[in-house]
């Protein structure tokens, strides 16, 4: 049943009665909320599916706000296998990923899972196989452990350690005086910026998804961090399928393949060494930040 909030409106002005007015204001605006229907639903046919990870964008066009941001684009991700997503800023790679959870919905055929299309999936089950962490970081003023184990409300305290250890946040949390009963500020302000990504890395992983989206995920994290937290991923990435964005080369080298995509198209895709031997985007890429590291050391 619908919750309705009833507020008490002046009979014949409709003003607002009470002292309150802030409160009021904001009952009015949570019953909106409430009341508001996804833009996103069920189709018809969806049901809820068992997924193994294979992943296909199949002759994929796509436009936000009447702008195309996504062209002609056919792309197949093996189940278990890991791609890396590089290219400049606002080539599509964002939206790309977006489209597997179904945040922005894609033209029906053109996205598919396990050889499916995606709307014959029922949302919940189709993101209950996904974890997802965004390239904004949300985290609630709760403690650091129902941070981790949100949505899963049956994690156990060895999952959330566990989940924690994989994202290489364990042995931060474990350091302050609450530990994993520490509260977090208003949108993770008590943590860093890398304390709050691998937060919320530890709460994708947590889910045990079949498939797992990294959206510039270490961006906030120093390179030695970055390779300890990717130690730990690679453990965890075998058997489920993993998809990384990143602008680092360090981050995309290891993955199974590599795309490049630059205004809204694939135009590279292989191998670490494949695209170095391409001497295009990625090769430049590459060679820049070799030089950046060098003068770094200077």
């Amino acid at each position: 049943m619908d919750t309705v909030w009833l507020l008490p409106l002046g009979a014949a002005t409709g003003v607002l009665i009470g002292s309150d007015h802030h409160t009021m204001t904001s009952l009015i605006r949570i019953n909106e909320i409430m009341q508001e229907q996804p833009e996103i639903k069920d189709a018809p046919e969806a049901q809820a599916r068992e997924i193994t990870g294979e992943i296909e964008f199949r002759n994929l066009n796509f436009s936000y706000e009447g702008k195309q941001v996504l062209h002609d684009l056919n792309l197949r991700i093996p189940a278990g296998s890991s791609l890396a997503i590089v290219g400049p800023t606002g080539s599509g790679k964002t939206t790309l990923v977006s489209l597997i959870p179904r945040i922005y919905d894609a033209e029906a055929g053109t996205v598919l899972i396990d050889g499916r299309p995606i709307r014959d999936y029922s949302i919940a089950s189709l993101r209950k196989n996904i974890g997802f962490v965004p390239q904004e970081t949300f985290l609630f003023s709760e403690r650091i452990r129902e941070n981790i184990a949100l949505g899963v409300e049956s994690a156990t305290d060895q999952q959330i350690h566990s989940a924690a250890d994989a994202a290489n946040i364990a042995a931060d949390i474990e350091s302050f005086p609450e530990g994993y009963d520490t509260m977090v500020g208003e949108r993770g302000i008590t943590l860093s910026g890398g304390q709050k990504q691998r937060t919320a890395i530890a709460r994708a992983l947590i889910r045990n998804p079949k498939i797992l989206i990294l959206d510039d995920a270490l961006s906030s994290v120093d390179t030695h961090t970055e390779d300890k937290i990717l130690n730990h991923l690679r453990n965890v990435m075998r058997g489920r399928t993993t998809i990384f964005i990143s602008h680092r080369v360090s981050t995309v080298r290891n993955a199974d393949r590599i795309a490049v995509l630059h205004a809204g198209r694939i135009v590279e895709l292989g191998t670490h060494a494949e695209l170095l031997a391409l001497n295009g985007y990625y090769n430049d890429l590459y060679n820049k930040q070799l030089l950046e590291e060098e003068l770094a050391e200077v």
